[in-house]
């Protein structure tokens, strides 16, 4: 039987529209579609936690996700974005998923280790894929690209990161949407008492993942909604991002996962992003353990 929707909750939708098409309409249009989407904000935050070492105070990481190339994101804009995210200097490179928007028809592709392989991380390069790097028969088209340019694609599987005997763990799961995920073969390595750092594409898997002793979650595949409007919010909220899209959250009460959502690059379905700038984001991790 269909849902009933409410008066109130009818005219909310249709104010919204309405708002969505006067922002995009003329000027609005233009800015969503060539301007916004060939921006980029670098956002910077630190990381505190008891659980990091000494060792990696300072430590710097750099979130890069959702390119989607092949659809209004081009490889000069790659290009452009690994000379930004070098002189960044960081220690660790996290790519979150969704490199081509089609993988199998993008002519491209052989292009693209070239460029990521320039990307320099003296503590490892990391992946995991996103849903449209499953789709279009894309999988192993992805894991051959990643694999050339020097990342380590993890697929419910963890890695341990050490500075002499200090160590965290990097984790990484598939994805929810086309792929397998499976947050606890993941952990199944990575000490209890560890700092670890879960990469998963999915933002709304947190909840799960929260039960695991994970401390940090980085996701992408929201883009933030793509598109948003004053007072209305977010249009476009994938599968798997509809509870967590953008920026931070805490997410259980004893010892909470921190979620970040990444806002992504490029743009899917619809070539344009309004008040969602693209987004590059750099973490530094900081011990507050007095011991």
């Amino acid at each position: 039987m269909p849902k009933k929707v409410s008066r109130r909750s009818f005219l909310k939708r249709l104010l919204g529209f309405a708002a969505a098409a006067f922002g995009l309409s003329a000027g609005g249009y233009y800015y969503a579609r060539d301007i916004e989407p060939r921006l980029l904000d670098i956002t910077t935050h630190t990381i505190t936690n008891k659980a990091i070492p000494h060792a990696f105070d300072n430590l710097k990481i750099v979130q890069f996700s959702d390119t989607h190339l092949g659809f209004h994101y081009e490889l000069s804009q790659l290009e452009e974005l690994i000379d930004k995210i070098n002189k960044q200097n960081p220690d660790i490179i996290f790519f979150t998923g969704d490199l081509m928007d089609e993988p199998n028809k993008y002519a491209e592709a052989s292009r693209i280790a070239p460029i990521l392989k320039k990307l320099e991380a003296p503590l490892g390069k990391f992946a995991i894929y996103g849903n449209h790097d499953h789709g279009g028969y894309g999988s192993d088209i992805y894991k051959s690209i990643m694999e050339k340019a020097e990342f380590t694609l993890l697929i419910n599987e963890s890695r341990k990161i050490a500075i002499s005997e200090n160590s965290i763990y990097v984790i990484g799961i598939d994805d929810a949407m086309l792929g397998r995920p499976d947050i606890k073969l993941a952990v199944e390595d990575a000490q209890e008492s560890s700092f670890k750092i879960l990469l998963s594409h999915a933002p709304d898997l947190a909840d799960g993942a929260s039960s695991f002793g994970i401390h940090l979650q980085l996701s992408g595949h929201s883009h933030g909604g793509q598109i948003k409007i004053p007072f209305f919010g977010a249009l476009v909220k994938p599968p798997y991002a509809k509870k967590y899209h953008e920026g931070f959250y805490q997410i259980g009460s004893q010892e909470p996962l921190t979620l970040y959502v990444n806002r992504g690059l490029g743009t899917t379905r619809l070539p344009f992003r309004f008040l969602s700038k693209p987004e590059m984001t750099v973490f530094t991790l900081h011990s507050n353990n007095k011991e």
